[in-house]
């Protein structure tokens, strides 16, 4: 038995080299070799292949001496839900069509060019215009140092790369805006292979697709420039992995899933006395949680009102440090009396048989009662209002602005609005969901002690401020810093910046130092539960490298693989909410492309029940190029229809309530549905870890003044009247400088105007001084793409995982969003970040208890 180590297992790295000509490892086998004497083809089957988005794409084959009779393409390192289906796709046009003069599958360019490419080929050899190609791959180049560039993640990657006269010998990145250990870390993975390869016909890494696609195509670009003899056969030149001994070893606990939910499992499990396995298919720890927003919700009390000290301006924090308690926003005590006006009686859908549900209204929904689990929460949170109100509106009707009043925020608010910010009608109107009272009351309260437990083991965050981001519905986000760590034991701390500190370096440094046999294993991709008796024992998986990888678990296994937002076919295929004219196959997703639903799966295959897979969240503010997220808030931006230049929702609202919005008032660009135009005071920073600065970004970002918006509508394809805009923009301003609302669509809540204006003594706005002619603003195009997805496994307050009769499958436990009925039919912004935390440690928790 081998056991498992900490560093990944080497790989004996074999050259494989594709043969030369214009697709390189393409073979044939014929009746007759040579050219066809009669008929079009030389009856046989025929091989090529091509390098796709992912990784190979092949292409096999059958003729008789006038047609095509069969075709089989075959592309297993492509996306599933898009690359996958696009292959799926084009077998079928392809055989019909006998050529390659197909259009491409919409969504998936790459992947297409590679399959009609291999056909061609295939096709050619079958002609007879070209033999399958049986050299030795070898290709030359002007010796020298050149560079080259491709897209990424977030932007354009250039390298340095070294040639002698007959092999690549460098590879240095001379730019990249990649993501931290979530793009970059395929630097280190692929420019060996490559430089070994003497090729680019390497795999992408896991986790890092669009990342290695552009390091590769970089590569490429470089060689190109040193007049690479042969590009095909260079773009086909690659590494064979191969399979080292098979490892077996036993933990007290598995879990599979590096994400934050995985992470704050292992540092909980490891905190408890457990040792423990943290299996990873990506190529490091971080999962989707590096490339969300990071903030985090939860109220921070001491930082709100008060009811004991009401006109209290300062309270003290976690860190026994005095804070300026933070300002209400215009609109928030609005929300507060229309929550306050909520029926008690219990909720009735009879309106909605006859009236369209309009998700996000809740000055309808409020007339029509409340869910019974849910009303000991409102009754208390109607209390907490009113005390309140008894303090606030005295001072509203004295003049006091809003924004001078200390904000109103509790524990109850959030439930309640986590409550009913994922009530959701199905599209047909036949189904209704909310979140399991329980589960969200639960990582709601034991949310309090996230910053607290992170700042305990090295994490920092800003104390002062309770901001807000798309979809969140209130002022109780918690921003990350990074972490300060003893990483190496020295001593020393060193400061680890953004989420991957905060999140990751904090609790991975704790998991460690707690037991040296605790263990993260990267690159393999969990596919098995072990159950032996009726119980979870383990799990099952293979490394990178085709290495079998089999972890007994004598504790218990932990689920905590995340979504499926990237399994866009999955989406689609489950989908109870998105009307089909909105949501399909070519529809773009936030998520990195490992998110699959694997342990989803796994668990059902366990027996495990799931729940609320028929709810997908959209983020409504993507990059229409790739379906990133392109992060920000809705309180301090306006969203303009393309075609009318006038705003079409309230920008505050939930994050379904703005991708539909977007949807039927929006344009459909460069592939793209829903797209819409964002203006903000470029002055105003975008919450999140944002890339850009300001400088223009092809179909992304753009800084302007109102004078140059017609310049740049043109430039941009569209039909905006810049005048509109304009109008729209200034009557937007003027509501907030006044206390009103704009003409167009009512705002909730606003923080900031597009144009300026000085503030006067009393921290109202001063009309007279209002500027927007010479102001900057940021102009971004963005769209909805798939973000998070509420259903999954179902499990208890102990994240025990539960069959189809609602009993506990012993020894399986999940956490984070591989798990469904929290959210209902819609997640709040920041809400998944404190779950998955929450869910994380309450898992591990289980574990201890369930053994002691």
């Amino acid at each position: 038995m081998k056991k498992i180590v900490t560093t990944s297992v080497s790989a004996l790295l074999v050259l494989s080299l594709a043969g030369c000509g214009s697709s390189a490892g393409t073979k044939a086998t014929t009746a007759a070799a040579g050219t066809a004497a009669s008929g079009v083809y030389t009856p046989g089957t025929y091989e090529a292949s091509a390098q796709g988005f992912g990784g190979e794409v092949k292409v096999k084959l059958t003729v008789d001496a006038d047609k095509i009779t069969d075709l089989e393409i075959t592309g297993d390192k492509e996306t599933p839900d898009k690359g996958g289906a696009a292959i799926k796709e084009l077998q079928k046009t392809l055989l019909e069509k006998g050529s390659s003069d197909v259009d491409a599958v919409s969504g998936s360019t790459i992947t297409s060019d590679a399959v009609k490419k291999a056909f061609d080929d295939a096709l050619k050899q079958a002609k007879g215009e070209a033999s399958a190609s049986q050299g030795s791959g070898t290709v030359s180049f002007k010796a020298g140092t050149y560079e080259g560039t491709a897209t990424g993640y977030n932007g354009p990657v250039t390298v340095s790369a070294t040639f002698t006269d007959s092999a690549i010998t460098g590879i240095e990145v001379k730019d990249s805006k990649e993501t931290e250990h979530v793009g970059d870390v395929a630097y280190d993975i692929l420019i060996p292979e490559i430089v070994e390869a003497n090729g680019t016909g390497v795999d992408s890494v896991s986790g890092a697709t669009f990342t290695s696609r552009a390091l590769k195509e970089a590569v490429n670009a470089a060689a190109k420039e040193a007049g690479v003899s042969d590009g095909d056969t260079f773009a086909k030149n690659t590494v064979e992995l191969k399979a080292q001994d098979p490892i077996e070893d036993t933990y007290d606990v598995v879990i599979v899933g590096g994400g934050g939910a995985g992470i704050s499992a292992a540092a909980q499990a490891a905190q408890e006395g457990n040792t423990v396995l943290l299996m990873e298919k990506n190529a490091e720890i971080g999962g989707n949680t590096l490339v969300s927003g990071g903030q985090y919700q939860s109220v921070m009390p001491y930082l709100v009102w008060d009811k004991n000290d009401p006109d209290a301006t300062t309270g003290t924090g976690f860190d026994g440090q005095t804070y300026n308690k933070v300002k209400s926003v215009q609109g928030c005590i609005d929300e507060l009396k229309t929550i306050y006006g909520w029926s008690e009686e219990p909720f009735d859908d009879s309106y909605y048989k006859d009236h369209e549900y309009v998700a996000g209204d809740i000055h309808e929904l409020s007339k029509h009662g409340v869910h019974a689990d849910y009303l000991p929460v409102l009754k208390e949170l109607k209390q907490e209002i009113k005390a309140y109100l008894d303090w606030a509106q005295p001072k509203l009707d004295a003049g006091t602005p809003e924004s001078e009043l200390t904000l109103f925020s509790t524990v109850n608010l959030h439930i309640f609005q986590t409550y009913y910010g994922g009530l959701r009608q199905s599209a047909d109107g036949s189904e209704w969901i909310y979140g399991n009272v329980d589960l969200v009351k639960q990582f709601i309260t034991d949310g309090q002690e996230v910053k607290p437990w992170l700042e305990s083991m090295g994490s920092t965050f800003v104390e002062d401020t309770q901001p807000t981001l798309i979809g969140a519905l209130w002022y109780r986000e918690n921003q990350f810093i990074g972490a300060n760590v003893d990483t190496d034991g020295d001593g020393k701390s060193e400061e680890y910046k953004g989420r991957w500190g905060t999140y990751f370096v904090a609790p991975m440094t704790s998991f460690k130092k707690a037991n040296e046999k605790n263990t993260i294993m990267t690159r393999t991709t969990a596919e098995e539960l072990i159950v032996e008796d009726g119980k979870v024992t383990g799990v099952k998986g293979t490394m990178y490298d085709g290495t079998p990888v089999t972890a007994h678990a004598s504790k218990g296994v932990i689920l905590a693989t995340g979504g499926y937002a990237a399994n866009i076919q999955m989406v689609v295929d489950t989908n109870k909410y998105w009307s089909s004219d909105y949501l399909s196959t070519s529809t773009k997703t936030t998520n990195r492309s490992s998110l699959q639903g694997d342990g989803i799966k796994m668990a059902e295959a366990a027996g495990a029940a799931t729940t609320g897979e028929g709810w997908t969240q959209l983020m409504p503010i993507s990059w229409i190029d790739n379906g990133n997220l392109a992060f920000g808030g809705g309180d301090y931006a306006i969203y303009i229809n393309p075609t009318t230049g006038k705003r079409f929702v309230d920008e505050t609202s939930e994050r379904d309530v703005l991708s539909l919005g977007e949807f039927k008032n929006g344009i459909e660009k460069d592939g793209a549905k829903g797209v819409f135009i964002e203006i903000a005071n470029a002055e105003v920073p975008i919450p999140g870890p944002y890339p850009y600065k300001e400088e223009d970004v092809a179909n992304r970002q753009y800084v302007r003044t109102v004078a140059e918006l017609p310049e740049l509508f043109k430039e941009l394809g569209l039909e905006t009247d810049a005048e509109t805009v304009k109008a729209t923009i200034e009557d937007y301003d003027k509501a907030i400088m006044t206390g009103g609302q704009p003409q167009d669509v009512s705002k909730k809540q606003f923080s900031a105007l597009i144009g300026t204006a000085d503030k006067k003594a009393d921290g109202s706005y001063d009309p007279a001084t209002y500027k927007l002619d010479d102001v900057k603003l940021r102009v971004r195009l963005l769209a909805p793409s798939t973000h998070h997805t509420m259903g999954g496994i179902v499990v208890d307050t102990d994240r025990h995982v539960l069959d189809k009769d609602g009993k506990v499958i012993k020894g399986l436990y999940a956490a984070g969003e591989v798990t469904g009925g929290i959210h209902g039919g819609n997640r709040l912004g920041g809400n998944a970040i404190t779950e998955i935390i929450v869910s994380g440690r309450t898992a591990a928790k289980a574990i201890a208890a369930d053994n002691a």
